[in-house]
């Protein structure tokens, strides 16, 4: 069953989907909303940002969409993947943080965000 909107917080068609008994999970419709598409609009380097609080993971239906995702951009050379961005707290200033399930700094967040870890790691 399609569960509800646990804080209450979505757009009226986000509530609404909830609602359609003709589209719930049980039936395998499932949907998640994408957190991050980041991009450096003057290189086209782009990524994909999955962000989870309070040491949290994606669900296992996110992960499932967020794998379709990469197979359908990874022969883009600008694309450096689908990443998962885990906050011991909420946010990279009031706990740990994890990216990729590695514990990482502030200043490589930011060395991630501008691209500079992600070109060495995949020798782009």
């Amino acid at each position: 069953m399609t569960q509800k909107r646990r804080n209450g917080l979505g757009t009226e068609f986000s509530l609404w989907l909830r609602e359609q008994k003709e589209i719930d999970s049980s039936l395998g419709f499932i949907a998640s909303d994408i957190d991050y598409v980041w991009l450096n609009h003057n290189t086209n380097d782009w990524m994909i940002i999955e962000e989870k609080r309070y040491g949290c993971q994606p669900k296992f239906y996110q992960q499932k969409i967020l794998a379709l995702l990469e197979q359908c951009c990874k022969n883009d050379p600008k694309f450096h993947g689908i990443h998962v961005l885990v906050f011991e707290r909420t946010n990279p200033d009031d706990g740990a943080i994890f990216w990729d399930g590695q514990k990482i700094t502030r200043t490589e967040l930011l060395d991630i965000l501008t691209f500079k870890n992600l070109k060495k790691e995949e020798g782009k």
